[in-house]
């Protein structure tokens, strides 16, 4: 599998399918990527992104895949806990410590709460924790689902810091971690490299710094 961190929270996972996670970059559209699948952690714009626009099979909670459906989008809801499958991907909904809404001045409704995935695809299995604080079940996230790879937030103010992270990297205990939703503005700034040097020199993770548009390969147990 190849990992593309498009920016922000933006990830897109190619394989025998492409899977498009939180579909929103400042820089541009992601329409390019024609995925097969999209992934929405929650309805925030920075997050929800391009979503109706792509009219692709999407997953998100409930109350998004409603709101989605009613705009056209072929929308599958789940909810935290739930494992679906979808043309040989597995999805799999964890919970997120974070809010939630709509960014549409047309809807006034519920947006549920936000969430993260567990994706397994040809043998990988990706995490992508989507905005959270750190909260201690990261370690049951690390148990069930043994994530080859984790993304996680490092931005603070909106979701954890560097150091938070840290612990959710030990929790999760996915042997390559890497930091996303930082530097994108100004209240998000965070140094990856510091949390680079800090995470590798406690522990035996490896942290990978990616530039927006940089790949990874990805093989089981990496």
């Amino acid at each position: 599998m190849q990992l593309t961190w498009l920016g922000h929270s933006c990830t897109l996972l190619t394989g025998t399918k492409k899977v498009l996670i939180d579909p929103f970059t400042p820089e541009g559209s992601v329409a390019w990527t024609d995925p097969d699948l999209v992934l929405v952690t929650h309805g925030h714009y920075d997050h929800m992104g391009e979503t109706v626009a792509l009219m692709k099979k999407t997953v998100a909670i409930s109350e998004i895949a409603q709101y989605l459906q009613e705009k056209g989008v072929p929308a599958e809801g789940m909810n935290i806990g739930g494992t679906i499958t979808l043309d040989g991907i597995t999805i799999t909904m964890t919970p997120a410590l974070h809010s939630s809404r709509i960014d549409d001045a047309t809807v006034a409704g519920n947006a549920g709460v936000a969430v993260g995935f567990v994706v397994r695809m040809d043998g990988v299995c990706v995490y992508h924790a989507g905005d959270t604080a750190l909260f201690s079940d990261m370690n049951l996230i690390g148990d069930l689902y043994h994530p080859d790879v984790a993304l996680l937030p490092i931005g603070g103010r909106y979701t954890m810091g560097t150091s938070e992270a840290m612990m959710a990297a030990n929790f999760v205990g996915a042997k390559t971690v890497i930091p996303i939703h930082y530097n994108t503005w100004d209240r998000i700034a965070a140094d990856p490299v510091s949390f680079k040097t800090a995470l590798e020199r406690t522990t035996d993770l490896t942290v990978k710094i990616l530039k927006p548009g940089e790949s990874v390969g990805v093989t089981p147990g990496l």
